[in-house]
């Protein structure tokens, strides 16, 4: 329905009208919001922002729905969903410039620019939206390739707290256009993105699978193949959670983005030492289309809590990957994935975006797997082996916190990146009306 009066004209939905539920629901969690509204271009969004502020109503803006505290539904408040905003628009053929709305999702980017061979380095999954995957950062298949996606990012639209469309790039708002790049959605309701991409067509991707026997040495021997691997390989080392009766396995996940005329021997070379880093029980590598390795994310099963966090750690030393087994071998079942970063990725000053753990030699991600009935202080507990790991970590990346507390900002920004951050905040959105994320206070705010 569209709600139209003096106050508001969008299409909107209530409690109670048709497609609600669906409305109100992200991959994380279902939301009671007091209204959701689908904005079709960036005066409807500022049109959303005055009704809302005229309400009193907290804002969402939900891109792909893939927030990990589920940020893009709340419940009373407002839910600006981006959907109908997902246009893909190649401005600049020559400068192979893309234009991107906030509401597209990555596999619908992949698709339209699939038959030009290009490729935007984005995140792992094709349901995965463009806009809160690129604000917090945006790690994916090319990241020592060619960066993060914000690494690739020349300007953006924005439509601030006070209905004001702004462009922001090097030019143009730069301080606003440094935020943008790793701060969230703190400073507004991004409408579009201005996006270079990159001539890739196909990349060799797969998978192997080893045997586990011992994960401290098969990390070890990862480590050791990535510190010497080319740029152009990617890899993410996953150690699903250990089960009773279950053969313990590991899996290495794989992505070579080579040159375009890059032959398969070169391919092969680089993948190589990762075919010996144990006993392989299955190897699934092949040549595909970018587009096709963005495949969507599969729903989680009723009746579990997942507790999700990070840490960005500067070297994969032996004491990290001794707290890395203990925490395997947990009684609290835990995924264990460990992506690996440097490249291009290494090569961005650390003052030159919000997003400034740079000198990060990998990521490590944790899901511990709890049922949906344990309280907090249980999750307290059950988290005691994941703090060993995060005590050798340095910052942790916000789009998979599972938490957002001040201490977990805090962890997200040095300290000089977010006193800029929260000057900047003040600048664009001095009453904090978006609030719901990995929040930056504004200056007068902090203490």
């Amino acid at each position: 329905m569209t709600v139209q009066s003096s106050e508001l004209a969008v299409e909107a939905l209530r409690p109670g009208d048709a497609g609600y539920g669906d409305a109100a629901r992200v991959f994380f969690r279902t939301g009671a919001p007091a209204l959701v509204v689908r904005p079709r271009d960036p005066d409807e969004v500022a049109a959303a922002l005055a009704h809302a502020a005229r309400l009193g109503l907290a804002v969402s803006v939900r891109s792909g729905g893939h927030s990990v505290l589920a940020h893009g539904t709340n419940s009373g408040g407002m839910v600006i969903d981006l959907a109908r905003l997902n246009d893909v628009e190649v401005l600049d053929t020559e400068r192979r410039l893309v234009r991107v709305g906030g509401g597209a999702t990555w596999g619908r980017v992949s698709s339209a620019l699939d038959a030009r061979g290009w490729a935007i380095t984005s995140g792992d999954t094709g349901d995965v939206g463009v806009g809160g995957l690129t604000l917090g950062g945006g790690f994916g298949w090319l990241v020592r390739r060619f960066g993060l996606a914000i690494d690739n990012l020349v300007g953006a639209r924005v439509v601030t707290s006070d209905g004001r469309l702004l462009t922001a790039s090097t030019d143009e708002h730069p301080a606003l256009f440094w935020a943008l790049r790793g701060g969230g959605g703190n400073f507004g309701v991004v409408v579009d993105f201005d996006f270079v991409a990159q001539p890739v067509s196909t990349v060799h991707f797969g998978s192997v699978t080893y045997r586990l026997d011992d994960s401290a040495a098969l990390i070890r021997r990862w480590r050791e193949a990535m510190r010497a691997a080319p740029d152009e390989l990617s890899s993410t080392l996953v150690l699903p959670p250990r089960l009773p009766e279950v053969p313990q396995s590991a899996r290495v996940l794989l992505c070579y983005a080579g040159a375009p005329g890059t032959g398969v021997q070169d391919a092969d070379a680089a993948l190589e030492p990762l075919l010996g880093l144990g006993a392989v029980t299955e190897a699934r590598i092949g040549e595909r289309r970018y587009r096709e390795i963005l495949e969507d994310a599969e729903q989680l099963p009723a009746g579990i809590r997942f507790v999700t966090r990070n840490t960005l750690v500067p070297a994969l030393d032996d004491d990290l990957i001794t707290a890395l087994a203990h925490l395997h071998a947990a009684a609290i079942p835990a995924a264990i994935a460990l992506r690996s970063l440097g490249g291009a990725f290494g090569r961005v000053p650390a003052s030159a975006t919000a997003f400034a753990h740079r000198s990060a030699e990998a990521m490590v991600v944790a899901a511990l797997i709890l049922p949906g009935t344990v309280g907090d202080a249980d999750v307290e507990r059950a988290l005691v082996p994941w703090r060993a790991v995060a005590a050798r970590g340095t910052g942790v990346y916000v789009n998979f916190q599972g938490s957002a507390t001040a201490a977990d900002v805090a962890a997200a920004y040095p300290p000089t990146t977010l006193a800029r951050l929260a000057a900047i905040k003040r600048g664009y959105d001095p009453d904090n009306r978006f609030a719901l994320n990995h929040n930056v206070k504004p200056a007068e705010d902090l203490p």
